[in-house]
């Protein structure tokens, strides 16, 4: 018996064509007296019906964002008198994402001088997207599940799983 691997709409690359395509159908073979399909084939707009083993999905990397967190730097630079104007004088704004407190995103000082108010709303995105691409992809999980949603959550769901795809898709090697 055979079970669907691959979904409507998701996007899979094809093997035999060397091409990213989306499923447009999935295609159950029936038998009589048989209760599942004996096989799934794919349409995916290229002219033929593909097999589950001719088709491959995204590999998709994990972001742990446990230990993603804003630290706040002295800055060496500038005396308080001279940052006094700054969200918090004396620091700016540091993402770690590592429980040792390091690696992560920085800032320069003459850029965070320059506007400390959009520095520190970029620091509290970038500390809490771990959590946002969770939600996203919990948002196109429950696309998935239920074909019945309004049509505004389906294209929330269509978006969500298009910025989840562009974040976890390996970049290729450079030649």
């Amino acid at each position: 018996m055979a079970k669907a691997l691959f979904h409507k709409h998701q996007r899979v690359y094809v093997a035999p064509v060397g091409t990213w395509a989306i499923v447009e159908h999935v295609k159950p073979h029936w038998v009589k007296d048989v209760e599942e399909p004996v096989r799934i084939y794919y349409d995916c707009g290229l002219g033929r019906d593909f097999t589950t083993h001719e088709l491959a999905s995204e590999q998709v990397e994990t972001v742990d964002g446990e230990n993603w967190r804003v630290l706040r730097a002295r800055n060496k630079w500038q005396s308080m008198e001279e940052c006094s104007r700054h969200p918090f004088p004396g620091t700016f704004p540091v993402v770690v994402t590592d429980p040792k407190d390091w690696g992560g995103w920085r800032v320069p000082a003459a850029e965070y001088d320059r506007d400390p108010n959009r520095i520190e709303a970029q620091a509290r995105l970038i500390t809490r997207s771990p959590g946002l691409l969770e939600l996203a992809e919990q948002l196109v999980q429950l696309a998935s599940d239920d074909t019945e949603l309004p049509d505004s959550v389906s294209a929330l769901a269509r978006r969500a799983g298009e910025l989840v795809r562009e974040i976890s898709t390996k970049p290729s090697p450079a030649p």
